[in-house]
């Protein structure tokens, strides 16, 4: 087995030198991260990430470049890319939190909100959903209760009543396209189900 040639200078000449730099100098990398990372484990990950970089992207090392100031610029590059995902997974955190607050908001429309948008096979649709999607519909929609009484009523948070009464629509809405087809895509104006 021959060993790498060393460069005085850290130039780069080969593949297995390159290799060899960058594990002679792990220590260095690591107490470079530690200052940007707190978390050991993370510091571990981030530099595993930055040597497989390098190790892709070796081929962009010109010969007259050191590779220790070359891996310096992989390793920021790594924690730069690590912060931004980082912020962009607590936006979407943000989002999720804040669309789970909206369903658990109690505001649901009154029944002038939704005469408008009943089609007159509305009834029957109710009627074959499940009964505990049935009875939520026509207590919550139709007969103005509101969620939280309902839910106390039924031994149940609000949080999950408020789930069940949105599985309950989707299932309400799945019913009547599926029997009045177009019409209920449209909200269910000027229905003509009946009229055949």
């Amino acid at each position: 087995m021959t060993t790498p040639k060393k460069d005085p200078h850290g130039l780069a000449s080969d593949a297995d030198s390159v290799i060899h730099r960058l594990t002679e100098n792990r220590s260095l990398f690591e107490a470079f991260l530690r200052r940007r990372v707190e978390d050991h484990f993370l510091v571990q990950d981030l530099l595993q990430q930055s040597l497989v970089k390098a190790i892709q992207q070796q081929h962009s090392l010109n010969n007259e470049e050191s590779v220790v100031p070359w891996f310096y610029r992989i390793l920021r590059n790594t924690v730069i890319d690590y912060y931004r995902s980082q912020a962009s997974e607590k936006a979407r955190r943000g989002d999720f939190l804040e669309q789970t607050q909206v369903l658990a908001d109690d505001h649901v429309p009154s029944l002038d909100e939704v005469k408008a948008t009943v089609c007159r096979c509305l009834d029957d649709a109710i009627s074959v959903l499940r009964p505990g999607y049935s009875d939520l519909i026509r207590r919550i929609d139709l007969a103005g209760e509101t969620i939280s009484l309902v839910a106390k009523d039924l031994q149940i948070t609000p949080n999950n009543a408020t789930v069940r009464l949105h599985r309950a629509r989707q299932a309400l809405r799945q019913t009547l396209e599926n029997s009045c087809g177009v019409c209920s895509t449209h909200g269910c104006l000027n229905c003509t189900c009946n009229e055949s």
